[in-house]
This record gives structure tokens, C-alpha cells and sequence, in this order.
């Protein structure tokens, strides 16, 4: 299989590129795979940005989203390389990716991850 294409995303004119204000995306059902063992990977991811000239379209988001399902790495590299993807194609003035993975093995692991410095 292909590895995630930041070509999937798609983005629209922010409405009000006038004003700072935070959008939220949380995507529950996120799927990668391990790449030692082969095993999928589930977590939680939230995606907090605020926007310049323009936002992503949740649809392409999903379908993005779901090109990892498959795709093997590590939890740190699928979430910088999601956070890479997302800031190429929209620019935001600041993003913050906080990947929440189920626990294996009796271990919890999250990963944060940001761009930019937040406006106040």
C-alpha cells in the first residue's frame, strides 16, 4: 500500500481571516500500524488550529485520515508526519496535534506535537 498523500487534503477559504479563533477536530477512530509488529495501532486524535487564509475540508481529512490505516510507523512519527501534512497544505497561524494511543501492553502513550506559537 501507498504511503498517506498530503494530496488528499483539501482546504476553503477561511471565512473570517480577520480573526484568531480556534477550530477542534477530534478524529476517535484513528488506525496505523506498528511497524515492529505488525499489530494496529487505535488512538484518539485532536486536531486544534488556528486558521490564516484557509481551513481543511473535514471529508478529505477523514479519507487522509484513514491512508494510515495500513501505513506502518511509530506513534511518533505518524503524528509529525500528519502535523507536517496538515501545516503544508493550510499554513495555519498555529496547530497543536495531541495523538492519545490506546493503551498496549499496559502502557499509554501520547503524543504532542505543535506549530507556531498559539494567538492570544
Amino acid at each position: 500500500m501507498t504511503a498517506p498523500s498530503r494530496d488528499t487534503l483539501e482546504t476553503f477559504p477561511n471565512p473570517f481571516p480577520e480573526r484568531n479563533f480556534v477550530v477542534e477536530t477530534i478524529a476517535p477512530e484513528f488506525t496505523s500500524v506498528c511497524p515492529k509488529t505488525g499489530h494496529p495501532d487505535y488512538g484518539t486524535l485532536t486536531i486544534s488550529y488556528v486558521a490564516d487564509q484557509v481551513c481543511y475540508e473535514l471529508k478529505s481529512l477523514k479519507l487522509y485520515l484513514q491512508e494510515y490505516r495500513n501505513h506502518g510507523a511509530f506513534y511518533e512519527q505518524v503524528t509529525n508526519m500528519i502535523l507536517d501534512d496538515l501545516v503544508a497544505v493550510t499554513q495555519p497561524r498555529w496547530m497543536k496535534i495531541e495523538a492519545a494511543f490506546t493503551p498496549r501492553g499496559g502502557i499509554r502513550t501520547t503524543v504532542i506535537v505543535e506549530h507556531g506559537k498559539r494567538p492570544q
